[in-house]
């Protein structure tokens, strides 16, 4: 699968581009090879993978590379070398508000019975697939206008993670010969688009057509969305009846340094470092720390205490882990499972 840290790109801040002492067409990649040249490697790539000349021509006409992609890309706000973490419990007050909240109870309730057919096929809650909308795109509100043929091209060009965004290209050409005129493909300046947000490649994957018109369409219909984000959490290990999470109430004096995991995750370890060792509810009894709501006694969880002793806490099943693989950020799964509560609440 996909690292879906990937998708979390098209939700970080925008920044103003860098200067630049020549006209971009005229600049090279790191490393030296002209735009042209690069695209015309692009262009030969997905030929022999089965796109057309004539999709790729309207792809690509008068493609140039987009400095502001480049500067909202190398400007990308976290650094490997910073350990801090800023408070969860103001991430959660700005993405788990009354306006996010009342505007997924308002979708949840106009599309109930679209989303308890699809929680029927798939296992996945309908919360969880409102919550997960109104995230990535305030319930279909903002959804980007960036060119993906351009952006990508300029990412893959650029050089930085280029077999990523040249595969996304490739991807994307696909997509069009699809039907899908080049003005209906647009999204985030790193390339994902739509209501959920996917990159090209995860929609050739798993876009779903969730009304029946034999398309997918992930920007303009519902059924679609729902049925799309559906098949990903499900292809991604939701276990279906099990809840992401549960409140737990910490002994005084709790020392969750005992338990933290001694494991090394090779994908997001930032993230995975946070939660404690797995065990049992059974086990997480025997040492104090209590689900506030029911959760089998062998079920697997991890504790996650994230703003420190005295705070909220949680038993987190592998559910929550699920919601990591669509954005490996701790802060965004836990406010999607939070949102998804407050909804059907």
């Amino acid at each position: 699968m996909l690292p879906a840290a990937v998708l979390a790109l098209a939700a970080l801040a925008a920044f103003g581009a860098p200067p630049v002492s020549a006209p971009v067409a005229a600049q090279v990649s790191r490393d030296g090879i002209p735009f042209d040249a690069y695209l015309e490697q692009l262009r030969s790539r997905a030929r022999s993978e089965g796109v057309s000349e004539a999709t790729l021509a309207r792809m690509t006409a008068g493609l140039t590379p987009n400095p502001r992609v480049i500067a909202l890309d190398n400007n990308q706000p976290g650094s490997a070398t910073t350990r801090g973490y800023p408070p969860m419990s103001s991430y959660i007050a700005t993405h788990v508000d009354a306006a996010r909240i009342g505007s997924g109870r308002s979708v949840f309730s106009q599309h109930r019975d679209l989303l308890a057919r699809i929680e029927e096929q798939y296992g996945v809650p309908g919360s969880i697939i409102v919550a997960i909308f109104g995230h990535e795109t305030s319930y279909g509100r903002v959804k980007g206008d960036f060119d993906l043929a351009r952006s990508l091209a300029t990412l893959a060009w650029e050089g930085r993670r280029r077999e990523l965004f040249a595969g996304e290209f490739v991807a994307l050409m696909k997509i069009a010969e699809r039907g899908y005129p080049r003005e209906q493909l647009v999204g985030s300046y790193a390339g994902a688009f739509g209501n959920p947000q996917f990159l090209p490649s995860v929609y050739l994957r798993l876009a779903t057509d969730g009304d029946g018109d034999g398309r997918a369409d992930i920007g303009s219909s519902r059924a679609d969305t729902f049925a799309s984000i559906a098949n990903y959490f499900r292809d991604a290990g939701w276990r279906t009846g099990q809840p992401w999470g549960v409140r737990a109430v910490v002994p005084t004096g709790f020392d969750a340094a005992l338990y933290r995991t001694r494991l090394r995750s090779p994908v997001c370890p930032r993230v995975h470092e946070r939660l404690s060792r797995w065990m049992t509810v059974a086990e997480w009894r025997a040492v104090g720390v209590v689900p506030q709501r029911g959760l089998a006694d062998d079920v697997m969880v991890s504790f996650f205490q994230p703003d420190g002793p005295g705070t909220p806490a949680w038993l987190l099943t592998g559910n929550f882990r699920v919601i990591l693989e669509y954005n490996c950020s701790s802060y965004y799964a836990l406010s999607v499972g939070l949102l998804a509560d407050e909804i059907v609440n």
